[in-house]
């Protein structure tokens, strides 16, 4: 089958036919890939920067978010049947861990990630755990199934905190960061207000629900949000960004008591005025890493099924996977919305 695989260490990726073991263990699954979408994390290492020199081991099939259909089930698999329509949690957690035993799998100590520790979904084919799946009733077209993972991102920080009927700063309007805006107008945030510096996706942001998008190359972005919360602050603050500027003012708009979801990764220090802009605030600060398993999912099966997600406004662009420069050349230009293969 063909793959997207990084075979050494240095930038690009390569074309790899490889054979698939067909062999499935009792509650493996094989999947015929549908459709693989790319995330900033496959950016990484196509790059092949610091991060990715630092946890990838080539050769290895890139990949992380897809949707696929069944093929065929290993023995004792009884949740899911050929001929499914699936997404994927990415995580393969082991289960024994004191985390996974808490109902904290998302954090799992022995976590492997599909795409970056072991062979991922830029491929024809994929086996998977059974418990990983997550089985579509929704009908939605394989093309936008591919994004659930992530949009399972966007559950996780947009709705650890109450944000209904609260005022939400989104920062960062990268393709999660437009997920989080859908997500907040769906469920009823009173006003949504977006910080990006990209034009194309200030006009995304403004067709999935902002109420408002504040652009920090033309605009003062802490006197705007206080102007815009009648001088208190947001409720809540969800960061998407990574940027080591819009975390750092993120403190200076965000109300008394008020809640911040982090999932942008920075390589920066972070500079902050602990006692005055934390402590004497009163505010709670959560950190965000993958989705809860399985909770999140719920909610991300919940949301499609509402037929509520603009798939259409959020994916922008749908590519042939043998053509993958050109895709990496689109998301790398900041001038999309989520991007999506077809094998």
């Amino acid at each position: 089958m063909m793959t997207l695989s990084k075979t050494s260490k240095g930038k690009g990726l390569k074309v790899v036919y490889k054979e698939l073991d067909q062999t499935l263990s009792d509650h493996e699954v094989l999947i015929e890939v549908l459709s693989a979408s790319l995330c900033g994390t496959d950016v990484h290492i196509y790059n092949w920067d610091l991060w990715a020199s630092n946890r990838m081991n080539p050769p290895v099939t890139v990949g992380h978010e897809f949707s696929g259909r069944v093929m065929k089930v290993g023995s004792k698999v009884d949740r899911v049947k050929v001929g499914d329509i699936v997404s994927s949690e990415t995580h393969i957690v082991c289960g024994q861990c004191e985390f996974c035993r808490t109902g904290r799998g998302h954090i799992c100590q022995n976590t492997k990630i599909i795409g970056v520790d072991i062979d991922g979904c830029f491929a024809e084919m994929i086996k998977m755990p059974e418990s990983n799946l997550i089985i579509d009733n929704s009908g939605t077209d394989p093309k936008y199934l591919s994004v659930l993972e992530p949009l399972g991102n966007a559950v996780h920080t947009m709705l650890h905190f109450d944000i209904i009927g609260k005022t939400v700063a989104v920062v960062g309007c990268g393709p999660i960061g437009l997920m989080g805006i859908n997500i907040a107008k769906v469920v009823g945030a009173k006003k949504i207000i977006a910080i990006e510096i990209n034009p194309y996706r200030i006009n995304l942001a403004k067709s999935v629900g902002a109420d408002v998008v504040i652009n920090p190359k033309s605009e003062d972005v802490i006197k705007r949000v206080l102007e815009e919360t009648n001088g208190l602050g947001v409720d809540v603050v969800a960061e998407f960004s990574g940027h080591k500027q819009a975390i750092e003012q993120s403190f200076k708009y965000i109300k008394k008591g008020g809640h911040m979801s982090l999932l942008g990764i920075t390589p920066d220090k972070i500079e902050v005025d602990l006692s005055n802009d934390i402590v004497f605030k009163g505010i709670t600060i959560y950190g965000v890493t993958g989705r809860k398993m399985y909770d999140n999912w719920a909610t991300v099966s919940a949301l499609i099924e509402s037929k509520k997600i603009q798939f259409d406004k959020i994916v922008t662009h749908v590519i042939q996977m043998k053509d993958f420069e050109q895709a990496f050349k689109i998301m790398a230009s900041g001038e999309s919305g989520k991007v999506v293969m077809i094998p």
